[in-house]
């Protein structure tokens, strides 16, 4: 038996303003989407899908605390990419690197879901 991953979904409040921020902010694709309610980016071999929350949640603030981290692998340098944000507005923290790993460095997208962008390690 083979098992992938081939979809992430994000429950979020506004489907339609994070479906933006993820095309404008890394390019992804959208390869599906029922507006306001349901869409589907293609990023990479994994599928981000963005789900609007249950009516129960509705009208709630985000909250922004969760226990999942979108990990983005990017081509370009992370401290490149974390200026671009920066100057779009969206939350970066710093630039780190532990050990034999590449430059990371966390953000958070326009409802608090935690991203990470991870570069390239040098040969």
């Amino acid at each position: 038996m083979t098992v992938r991953l081939t979809r992430v979904i994000l429950y979020v409040h506004d489907v339609d303003k994070l479906s933006a921020f993820y095309r404008e902010a890394f390019g992804f694709v959208s390869v599906e989407e029922i507006a306001g309610e349901w869409a589907v980016l293609r990023a990479g071999a994994v599928e981000l899908a963005l789900h609007r929350v249950g009516a129960a949640y509705r009208g709630m603030t985000p909250a922004g605390d969760s226990n999942a981290k979108l990990v983005f692998a990017i081509d370009a340098p992370v401290a490149d990419k974390r200026q671009a944000l920066l100057q779009r507005g969206v939350p970066m923290g710093e630039t780190k690197s532990y050990g034999a790993s590449g430059p990371l460095c966390d953000g958070r997208d326009p409802e608090g879901n935690v991203f990470q962008l991870v570069g390239a390690v040098a040969a």
